[in-house]
């Protein structure tokens, strides 16, 4: 039976036709469940089970499964050759099999692993079962493991399903019969990593001339955790656990992999052969930064394919809401060099190290990065010859990192300056301006119009600041030489050797909507903060007002009343966004309590870009509506795909 219908338009004479003969086909082979069937169609892909006039429907609006050409689940067997197509469908595995061997026997591959490589050679050219033309031992385990990762099997269900596979094919075929198997044939194709032990202090890791030590020289703690009933602290045999561990993941290969890639070497050279050069910022590219780099630099420059990277770390909580005392710290590059629909995709990220918890590193981060500045010192220094499969040539790759991605607390331990007291403030320093609120307990950084223009406006403002005019105007921020004349002679002593709070403080929390609503413990406008104002002696207004036992505190200008709440509530439920735009708003939404809960981060953004400005419209006094509405649009103009810099 001809089944070069199945990628014809649908509604086209030959496609209607083949679908009637599939029906066909289906009625006589194929077992039947009351009268139902398993339905080919692209969104059931023989998962449920419909009549025969449900499957034509289905067949004729979403289309026909395009893998779909051996119906064994309509009754076709898999050896029968009076089923075959004439014309058999064409598969690109064989070609890319080659190029994957290839890539692998690059640079002395074969020469290191040589019983790997001679595996991987011959399972890629083992046929699934004899006979077998369309699939290889390895093509179809690399089918089925990226199966298994796009759709999240267990292992469990993996083995079960290569199990029933293999029953179902011919006797004597190549398919492994678990999950384990499987893995030990696409052991070559991974990429390498590192498990390094580390000092549970965090003073140093495990490697060069700390390699085969078994106490920390700095603290003197153990490298491993002590086994019960077997030996000593420290002492190492077959079992031994390390006391923490950092996974590092070599950044080197997995570039050349890139470019090994025929797209993937065309879209890192995007920012120079198909960027819109049009005065926008569209592309880091555009930026400043990145040109007054290549001035800098021009031999750097001068080769396109040389990449520019961010580098992205914050803590996490692998295990969830099941311990809230865990934090792994993951370090992720990002490559600018692709297009911006690209840079971000988690396809192109590269987790380059993994440093495991249960307390985060801290300042003494530097101890874990060790082995990635070791690589990025190379790639910047003396480059690495690369294969470019794109030009079909090979060149010296450099690299350079262009910038780093991360939340202030975690600038603090990236940077090694500190985030947090009077002087916390990276730009001013010791001129920061700061008041350490007496019943809020808290330091408060003042004086933010020194960084506006000389005659704007509001620096003539009394009332609605602090009281005072301000005259005087912002400091310069330091240059990169006067940071390096800083820091060039400090020594730095890593590791704890003593008890310290790692707790991770998040001192950033949107609390804008808190404080709408007055949401209790989210507000800013308690009665702590109506103290402070007191013993500042501004805003009157706003100062608490004893009546009897109670405290009175006067409504602000941006209170709401319990209408207004509700108005806004209902507006926020009444929302309707786009599937996979952001969390349905209506769960978010208490209308009894009048208040939002489970807000996410991605939530946070569309609420202020886009939702806040609408819910608030006739529901507060026009100044506060403006400010606020202005606040949302600058955090809409930054965010958006293309800005002018003007």
């Amino acid at each position: 039976m001809d089944r070069s219908w199945i990628t014809a338009h649908r509604i086209s004479e030959a496609y209607q036709h083949g679908v009637e003969e599939f029906l066909s086909f289906v009625e006589i082979h194929s077992a039947t469940t009351d009268g139902n069937f398993f339905c080919p169609c692209v969104k059931c892909v023989n998962g449920r089970r419909h009549s025969l006039d449900d499957i034509r429907s289905h067949l004729i609006c979403d289309g026909f499964s395009p893998t779909h050409t051996k119906w064994i689940w309509h009754g076709e067997l898999v050896g029968h050759t009076a089923t075959c197509p004439p014309h058999p469908v064409e598969l690109q595995s064989g070609d890319l099999m080659e190029d994957m061997i290839r890539d692998l026997g690059q640079e002395g591959f074969r020469e290191c692993h040589v019983d790997i490589y001679d595996a991987l050679q011959t399972d890629a050219h083992t046929p699934l079962y004899v006979g077998c033309k369309s699939f290889s031992r390895l093509s179809v385990v690399l089918a089925l493991v990226n199966l298994k990762a796009r759709f999240g099997w267990s292992d469990k269900s993996f083995t079960e399903l290569v199990l029933l596979l293999k029953n179902m094919f011919p006797e004597h075929n190549s398919l492994p019969k678990s999950h384990y198997e499987a893995k030990k044939i696409l052991c070559p194709v991974g990429l390498e990593y590192q498990r390094i032990h580390a000092c549970p202090n965090d003073c140093l890791l495990y490697r060069n001339e700390f390699l085969d030590m078994r106490f920390c020289p700095t603290c003197g703690l153990s490298r491993y955790k002590a086994n019960d009933g077997e030996g000593t602290e420290g002492s190492a045999t077959a079992s031994s656990r390390p006391a923490k561990v950092c996974w590092y993941f070599p950044i080197i290969p997995r570039l050349k992999r890139l470019f090994a890639s025929v797209q993937d070497s065309k879209y890192l050279r995007w920012h120079v052969d198909e960027r819109r050069m049009d005065g926008m910022i569209r592309h880091p590219a555009d930026c400043t930064q990145w040109k007054t780099f290549d001035s800098l630099y021009p031999s750097f420059a001068q080769e396109p394919r040389n990449l520019r990277l961010a580098l992205a770390s914050d803590g996490i909580n692998p295990f969830g809401n099941l311990t809230t005392n865990h934090s792994s710290w993951p370090v992720l590059l990002m490559i600018y060099n692709f297009p911006p629909w690209l840079s971000m995709k988690s396809k192109y990220m590269l987790l380059s190290m993994m440093i495991a918890g249960p307390k985060q590193p801290g300042n003494d981060i530097d101890v874990y990065l060790a082995p990635l500045i070791e690589d990025l010192t190379k790639l910047w220094v003396d480059g690495v010859e690369v294969y470019d499969a794109n030009a079909k040539q090979s060149f010296n790759l450099s690299a350079m990192l262009f910038c780093m991605i991360n939340d202030f607390p975690a600038y603090g331990n990236l940077s090694g300056y500190s985030v947090k007291g009077h002087h916390a403030c990276p730009i001013c320093e010791k001129n920061t301006c700061y008041i350490q609120l007496t019943h809020g307990k808290k330091t408060v950084y003042t004086r933010h119009r020194r960084f506006l223009s000389r005659n704007h406006p509001y620096r003539r403002l009394k009332k609605a600041f602090n009281g005072d005019n301000e005259v005087e105007i912002a400091p310069e921020p330091l240059s990169a030489h006067d940071v390096y004349q800083r820091v060039r002679d400090i020594e730095t002593t890593f590791g704890k050797t003593q008890k310290k709070d790692m707790s991770a403080k998040n001192i950033w929390k949107k609390s804008l909507i808190g404080t709408l609503l007055n949401i209790k413990g989210k507000t800013k406008g308690g009665v702590k903060s109506r103290q402070d104002l007191v013993e500042l002696g501004i805003r009157e207004q706003l100062h608490p007002v004893l009546r009897g036992a109670r405290t009175y505190l006067p409504p602000a200008c941006y209170t709401m009343s319990t209408a207004e709440k509700k108005s806004f509530c209902h507006c926020l439920a009444n929302v309707k966004v786009p599937q996979g735009y952001s969390s349905n708003m209506k769960r978010l939404v208490s209308i009894k309590e009048l208040k939002l809960i489970g807000l996410k981060s991605h939530d946070c953004h569309v609420l202020m870009q886009q939702v806040l400005p609408v819910a608030i419209r006739g529901i507060l006094p026009e100044k506060v509506r403006n400010t606020i509405t202005r606040l949302c649009f600058f955090f809409n103009v930054i965010c958006n795909k293309v800005i002018d810099p003007s």
